[in-house]
């Protein structure tokens, strides 16, 4: 038999589903706005007694608002928080230049916090100080790691792109429907695209798939039912 020790036995990577959070957020929450913002835009024209074409422009017109309306807020949002940890990296290496003893004392106090004993922690701050100062400070005293830096332009792109995506359900559904029946099939394709993705992102962060399909329809069609009672209150074809 071969022999193996414990030492060389290959180890499959760790996963963990936490590294998932913010993309996985951003994703989900674009995906979902943009099928429930435009099924619920399409329903209720349609319930309104509009014609298929004006259903679907309005479909269209909502896609491409909804997109940039996502796309700006959230990198007005991201560019925020990233000048807001510019300021804050600014200010620490200002600290460092003036008060290079004290930000060293502060840096080993963090690592005294999480269990190293004095001597040990004073050693890793003087080593990573030595290496990379502002590094070390930013990412143990800031919190502010190199994947979790605020990145405005990409989050804007990711959700415009996201809420695209999830608009092409209803959009689809109304140029597929017979247009007596639109607002039915819309409602049913968006119903079966919102339990979808919530079970995916259910599945995706490690938690029941049922309870998160059910916990993303149940809002969806919520959003459904009050967007058609809007739409039949205007009886006005267009």
């Amino acid at each position: 038999m071969p022999h193996t020790t414990l030492g060389h036995r290959s180890r499959r990577p760790e996963l963990h589903r936490s590294e998932r959070v913010g993309w996985l957020r951003a994703a989900v929450l674009g995906a979902n706005d943009g099928i429930v913002s435009v099924a619920g835009l399409v329903v209720g024209v349609a319930a309104s007694g509009a014609g298929h074409g004006a259903i679907l422009a309005a479909g269209v017109a909502g896609t491409v608002a909804g997109a940039m309306s996502m796309a700006a807020g959230e990198y007005v949002s991201v560019q925020s928080q990233a000048d807001t940890e510019q300021a804050d990296i600014e200010a620490e290496r200002r600290e460092l230049h003036e008060e290079p003893e004290a930000e060293l004392e502060e840096l080993a106090r963090i690592y005294r916090q999480r269990g190293l004993d004095p001597a040990l922690a004073r050693r890793v701050a003087e080593q990573l100080t030595e290496h990379d100062a502002l590094a070390a400070h930013a990412r143990d005293e800031l919190g502010l790691g190199e994947s979790l830096r605020a990145r405005p332009v990409q989050a804007a792109l990711a959700s415009a792109a996201a809420f695209c995506t999830g608009a092409a359900l209803p959009i689809v559904a109304v140029l597929l429907a017979p247009p007596a029946h639109t607002s039915a099939v819309v409602m049913a394709a968006t119903m079966a695209g919102l339990l979808l993705s919530g079970g995916l992102a259910a599945w995706a962060g490690g938690a029941p798939i049922l309870r998160g399909a059910l916990r993303v329809g149940f809002w969806g069609a919520l959003a459904m039912v009050a967007a058609h009672a809007i739409g039949s209150l205007f009886d006005v074809p267009v």
